[in-house]
């Protein structure tokens, strides 16, 4: 089940999400990004409660101005629209999973 979406949510719809959400900010053409997505898709598959947004960011894209990313890929993670944590270029499932775990419902 493919729990990710591809098109941009505005900051007021996110900060309105409830339960755990994991936003992913990059770009398609990144090669660190790409690099990093088979230890994105693992810690994932280990936490399939948790809504994945996949937004394509870059210059002139206010949700991840919103949030102030300025490297890819960047993890964002809320429960119930609230940052928790925040994951810059993660090179490992291990650290993607235990910031999964901490938005998930006690």
């Amino acid at each position: 089940m493919d729990r990710s979406i591809r098109s941009e949510p505005t900051r007021s719809e996110v900060d309105a999400l409830t339960g755990a959400t994991v936003i992913e900010f990059g770009a398609s053409w990144c090669g660190v990004c790409r690099a990093t997505q088979p230890a994105i898709a693992a810690a994932l598959a280990q936490h399939p409660a948790v809504r994945h947004l996949k937004v394509e960011d870059g210059p002139g894209r206010p949700l991840g101005r919103s949030f102030r990313v300025k490297l890819w890929p960047t993890l964002v993670f809320l429960r119930d629209g609230r940052e928790i944590d925040r994951l810059i270029r993660p090179r490992d499932a291990a650290s993607i999973a235990r910031a999964l775990a901490a938005i998930e419902a006690p």
